[in-house]
């Protein structure tokens, strides 16, 4: 069985083409048997994810550091695995996971998926990378990489393992889902 990593907001966001998005990503990966691994937050875009991935039959892994379990707490019914800090959370995500995808979230979320992409980038691993651009809330970033790549910053066989759609009935097949 493959397992995707989700990373996203600790927060539902302003918008709620967000939280319905969280819910249709958790939906899909239950119904389609794919395992979770996620941030571990039961609030927010993380809590929607985790709670429709296990309503709708995934097997779901929460990864904390022990620092955040304490102020968050984690989903019920998820496999909890604490850590000591978010460099060790991000090295067990990669460790679990077959895929990266995205969701709109804020600074921890960016620092997640960019850490994944520059692995990958690095030849740390060849997992793909996406991006659920829900509502355009991830134009800037791939504005960006393209920037980056049009400076001479990014190959353009790194920028092309980025993906970036709006659907995710689109993006789950770039994904290898």
């Amino acid at each position: 069985m493959k397992t995707i990593c989700v990373f996203c907001g600790l927060r539902p966001g302003t918008n709620q083409e967000f939280s319905s998005a969280a819910f249709d990503l958790g939906r899909y990966l239950g119904e389609n048997k794919i395992n979770l691994v996620y941030g571990g937050s039961d609030c927010g875009l993380m809590g929607i994810v985790a709670e429709n991935a296990l309503k709708y039959g995934s097997e779901v892994t929460a990864v904390m550091p022990e620092d955040l379990l304490i102020k968050c707490g984690h989903k019920p019914g998820t496999k909890l695995i604490t850590v000591k800090n978010m460099a060790e959370r991000r090295q067990k995500m990669l460790d679990l996971s077959d895929a990266f995808i995205v969701l709109p979230g804020g600074f921890g979320t960016l620092d997640e998926i960019f850490e994944m992409i520059t692995y990958r980038q690095l030849g740390y691993h060849n997992k793909p990378c996406g991006f659920l651009n829900v509502d355009g809330y991830y134009n800037h970033i791939w504005d960006f990489i393209e920037n980056s790549e049009i400076f001479g910053f990014v190959e353009k066989h790194h920028a092309d393992n980025v993906f970036f759609l709006s659907k995710l009935k689109d993006l789950m097949p770039r994904l290898g889902f």
